[in-house]
């Protein structure tokens, strides 16, 4: 008597890839564009005028060395090899890397730029904003309404900051990284990556709390923590860490009574020098849950778990009281066309995008320290545009979005939710192969994949 194969075995063996895959990662569906929105790649704003000389220009000290340069736009942008035809430094700061994007009543958004220009190191003279934006769709435009620069001017950071001894202590990209963002009624909470830490700010951006990041008994630092420190004797261990650089809170949900916080890390924890995986063998992230009202973790969290070809999670945030949107991509940026045969070269993306997803996910007390269940998906790489919407991404019907990092999604109304991308001015170039990406908002129509249970 031949033995019966289980559903686990099967997917195992690897066999019925295609229904092996919506079990595991949902159903697939359809995405049409009905809008676009740009704003250019070298969007910049002034630096405050009580703000120290140090931020008048951004990204003096990003060539591999790390040496002051002042020259403005004498260091080039580049992707790997090639260059994306914007240099550094700037005179001003970027208006650019939105990661996290929250829809108001009103029909504005809330979003941030990240820490600068992509490392601890390298962004001292960068300034951590938020924006408050209004996107005209129907003309294509985005407009910044407000900025709000953020402070620590109680001395609430628990190390010090770049600017500690400035009259006005404003924060940078050397400070804290910030990726993901939710407005309340007292101000902002905002996760970040350094730490990682969960940030509480007020309406003016002044620094109200910062918390360290406990997942039960576990306490989560990545190695830009800045409690760690290398022993002088190399003989000695290195401190300890369990999370990758840039794998912190890139994104982070409200729960819709208010009271919660769902943090979402962008890379597995590591034990034993082995990353956190689910029951079936999935490599997982964490999402953890934050009371607002106790400045604490609940001890709850839940496991993200990636698909096979993804690396990290883009944006997090609530659909209802158990459901979610949440963006998963892989490190490739450009079309698969274009794509390099053999050696990186001028001419050619040397790894295509290839997973591209905003994923709708089920999270409940049932599956508390369990995975999520992935009910289903819309491929970024495969948007329908019969009418020709886009000003720029389309071709032969379809819009794609083939950027290295896509960190914006929220729902809009009940049919359509809007994606963003961040542009890590000046280094990402994936919509062309010579040119910075811009950063670009679609409104997407998903009213089956919001429906989908």
């Amino acid at each position: 008597m031949k033995p019966i194969l289980t559903l686990t075995a099967l997917l195992a063996l690897g066999a019925f890839p295609a229904f092996a895959d919506e079990a595991l990662e949902g159903r697939a569906f359809p995405a049409t564009l009905e809008a676009q929105a740009v704003l250019p790649a070298d969007t910049t704003l002034p630096a405050p005028a009580d703000a120290p000389e140090h931020l008048r220009q951004a990204g003096k000290f990003t060539t591999p060395d790390r040496k002051r340069t002042v020259a403005l736009g004498s260091v080039p942008g580049k992707d790997g090899l090639r260059a994306t035809g914007y240099g550094l430094p700037l005179d001003g700061q970027a208006v650019q890397g939105f990661s996290g994007i929250r829809t108001m009543p009103d029909g504005t958004f809330w979003s941030l730029s990240d820490n600068g220009f992509g490392t601890k190191a390298n962004s001292s003279d960068a300034a951590l904003m938020l924006h408050k934006l209004r996107i005209d769709w129907e003309k294509g435009g985005v407009e910044r309404q407000e900025t709000i620069f953020l402070t620590d001017p109680d001395h609430v950071a628990p190390f010090p900051i770049v600017l500690e001894g400035a009259e006005k202590r404003y924060l940078t990209g050397a400070d804290f990284d910030v990726e993901s963002i939710q407005p309340t009624e007292d101000g902002f909470w905002i996760g970040e990556e350094f730490g990682p830490y969960l940030l509480h700010v007020d309406k003016t951006g002044k620094l109200l709390s910062v918390h360290e990041t406990k997942i039960g008994d576990v306490t989560v630092r990545s190695p830009d923590n800045p409690t760690l420190n290398l022993p002088a004797d190399p003989t000695k261990p290195l401190p300890a860490f369990n999370l990758k650089r840039s794998g912190g809170f890139e994104g982070m949900a409200l729960s819709k009574d208010g009271t919660h916080l769902l943090a979402l890390l962008e890379g597995p924890i590591f034990k034993d020098g082995a990353p956190e995986k689910t029951e079936d063998g999935r490599t997982a992230l964490r999402i953890a849950e934050f009371d607002v009202k106790t400045g604490d973790w609940t001890g709850r969290s839940w496991l993200y778990p990636l698909s096979a070809g993804g690396a990290a999670i883009g944006d997090f945030n609530m659909l209802d009281e158990k459901t979610g949107l949440v963006i998963e991509r892989d490190n490739g940026a450009g079309r698969a066309a274009q794509a390099c045969q053999g050696e990186a070269k001028l001419d050619c993306f040397a790894t295509p995008a290839k997973v591209k997803r905003v994923y709708k996910i089920a999270l409940d007390d049932e599956t508390v320290g369990k995975a999520v269940r992935k009910i289903g998906y819309i491929d970024l790489l495969d948007i329908k545009d019969p009418k020709g919407v886009a000003s720029q991404g389309s071709k032969d019907g379809v819009y794609d979005m083939p950027f290295v990092t896509i960190e914006n999604v929220d729902r809009l109304d009940e049919t359509h939710i809007i994606v963003g991308n961040d542009n890590n001015f000046p280094f990402s170039a994936g919509r062309a192969l010579d040119k910075a990406d811009d950063n670009e908002f679609v409104k997407l129509e998903v009213g089956d994949f919001l429906k989908a249970e």
